[in-house]
């Protein structure tokens, strides 16, 4: 390697480094959402941003790497979740963004009932649209769908959590503390 690729490689890491390490906190609280559980919500960041170094040559806009690293981070995440096949998956949900969800934590545990019950494809769009505060277009640009199908997984993952969460509200599994 010559001294110039060798300084060319040290510019492009101190890039990436930089571009990375503003994204990490978000990436974390996205990931745990997404996967209901903080430790591997912290492997599925590092595999993100190893896989992200590993195409870093790919990127065409460095201006664009908000979305290619949330494209990434989405992918590892739904990886894990197929490969996890439907294990439960619970988000610490007054924990993220500061806006208090449910009233109680009989209210939290129904709505993380119902959260477990969506898809993968809707528990992403609602992670990115409800605790990322992300529209429909940021939404489709970091998970490489159109915004009509955007629109289209809201639509019936809102419905899908609101049926569930009656659902169980009706079946009296409430568990006011």
């Amino acid at each position: 390697m010559t001294s110039d690729s060798t300084a060319s490689v040290a510019t492009a890491r101190d890039a990436f480094e930089r571009l990375t390490q503003r994204q990490l906190d978000r990436a974390y609280r996205f990931a745990a959402t997404i996967l209901g559980d903080e430790e591997e919500a912290q492997d599925a960041v590092h595999d993100a941003a190893v896989r992200a170094w590993t195409h870093w040559a790919g990127l065409r806009e460095t201006d664009r790497f908000d979305a290619w690293f949330d494209r990434i981070v989405v992918n590892v995440c739904r990886d894990r979740l197929r490969q996890a096949g439907s294990r439960r998956w619970m988000a610490s949900l007054d924990e993220r963004s500061g806006q208090e969800v449910a009233e109680s934590t009989g209210d939290r545990d129904l709505l993380a009932r119902a959260l477990a019950q969506l898809s993968t494809d809707h528990k992403i769009v609602i992670a990115l649209k409800f605790l990322e505060d992300q529209s429909v277009e940021e939404i489709a640009d970091r998970t490489g769908v159109r915004s009509g199908t955007v629109k289209s997984r809201l639509h019936y993952a809102l419905r899908e959590l609101r049926a569930g969460y009656e659902a169980a509200l009706r079946s009296g599994s409430r568990s006011d503390t």
